[in-house]
């Protein structure tokens, strides 16, 4: 355990999920360890924040239940910020949050978008910008590994499928982290609502211009896009507009510096990735299964469901924890080891089942391609000093990275 983080309590029943500082001084391994093993369904207290709520924690149960949406719903909520308030504003309105026959029908519009035949010319273009963006960080030595490389390699990305203008997306990028994290206890839940309503608004007025003048972006497609014969309204276009920027952005941003955290600390791992024994698929993998930005998602039960020894009633709230079932002992083999080499690894950092992400493939290439420059640019990686977490009980990320890269001597000169 790290002797920083203290042990969770003698009793689960005082440990607080709905509180972020939590996640920032508690041992999680060893918390998640305790869930799965003395009370894998179990009912979490209200707190100041809502009402009580499920903690799902096994591997089998979060799958069982993600697969499960006829007997639950996310059109209440799909994250415990939105769920224990009773109601989510994008409700029936975002794909996350839409359930049924009207979730299928905008889901496959969209997948039109994302399928991997559509993205590969893209797939180029991640690789291209990742190698330089990595190469002006050895070029520099110390750095930020947050702002100075990850913070620009997915919104540029997403941002170029959307055709967002180049001078906006830093802008959207610091709203992006404020929607569902904050960088400390200081920040107020006021300035994420504030940040969301940013972002909501922007994609407002872009989408509207699309309409008029549409061109070949994911937005064009939205706003011109119909089905049963008629067009999307403008809260579906925008809120699935906010969802596509959050989700491509940050899952992407934080898998990639978890990852190179991971690899510093495990420096038998980064040379297995240079040597090539730990090929960049499964690699890649291992970065999702170990970061998982999204710690949990959920739902509401529509009729009581039997669950082991419990009962859920019609109308709880019921929490999935990904960062849970990713080290479940009973799937992953000495899941608290980082192994690059790692197979199978059927993690959970995309979801599971009909709401199973719709970026995910996406964000594999993002992270096999920062992999893949780091393999072949880098020859060393030093952390300068602790990495800033970010304050939220739902993405599991950070806000900074001071760290030393040590270029390859074939990469120096390429890098000039």
């Amino acid at each position: 355990m790290n002797p920083q983080l203290r042990s969770p309590a003698s009793d689960l029943e005082t440990v607080d999920l709905t509180d972020p500082q939590t996640f920032l001084d508690v041992d999680l391994a060893e918390m998640w360890r305790r869930f799965r093993s003395e009370d894998p369904v179990f009912w979490h207290r209200a707190t100041e924040r809502g009402p009580g709520f499920w903690v799902i924690s096994s591997y089998e149960d979060v799958v069982a239940l993600y697969r499960d949406n006829k007997r639950f719903t996310s059109e209440r909520g799909n994250v415990l910020a939105t769920l224990l308030q009773g109601e989510d504003s994008a409700s029936r309105k975002m794909l996350a949050v839409t359930d049924g026959a009207r979730h299928r029908e905008i889901r496959n519009l969209m997948l039109k978008s994302f399928s991997p035949r559509v993205l590969e010319p893209v797939v180029a273009g991640v690789h291209e910008r990742t190698r330089a963006l990595v190469a002006e960080a050895v070029g520099r030595g110390e750095l930020d590994f947050v702002t100075d490389v990850a913070d620009h390699i997915p919104i540029n990305t997403i941002g170029d499928l959307m055709d967002v203008p180049r001078e906006d997306r830093e802008q959207l990028v610091a709203w992006n982290t404020q929607t569902l994290s904050r960088h400390s206890a200081d920040d107020s839940e006021m300035e994420e609502w504030m940040a969301r309503n940013e972002i909501l608004l922007y994609f407002s007025d872009l989408a509207a211009r699309r309409r008029r003048h549409p061109g070949d972006d994911v937005i064009s497609a939205l706003a011109t896009a119909t089905v049963d014969g008629e067009l999307l309204t403008e809260d579906e276009i925008v809120f699935n507009c906010y969802s596509l920027i959050l989700g491509g952005d940050e899952s992407s941003r934080m898998s990639s510096v978890g990852g190179l955290i991971a690899l510093a600390e495990n420096p038998a791992q980064w040379q297995a990735l240079k040597s090539g024994e730990a090929g960049l698929d499964s690699a890649t993998e291992e970065v999702l299964r170990w970061t998982t930005p999204a710690m949990h998602f959920g739902r509401r039960a529509l009729v009581d469901v039997p669950l082991r020894d419990r009962t859920i009633k019609a109308g709880d709230v019921v929490s999935l924890w990904n960062s849970s079932a990713n080290f479940d002992e009973s799937v992953f083999e000495d899941p608290y080891a980082f192994d690059l080499a790692r197979t199978p690894n059927k993690h959970v950092a995309f979801g599971h089942g009909p709401h199973f992400c719709l970026g995910a493939f996406l964000g594999r290439v993002h992270v096999n391609a920062m992999l893949a420059a780091l393999r072949t640019q880098v020859s060393g990686i030093r952390l300068t000093g602790p990495p800033t977490r970010l304050f939220s009980n739902f993405v599991n990320g950070y806000s900074g990275l001071p760290v030393a890269l040590t270029a390859e001597p074939a990469a120096e000169g390429s890098a000039a």
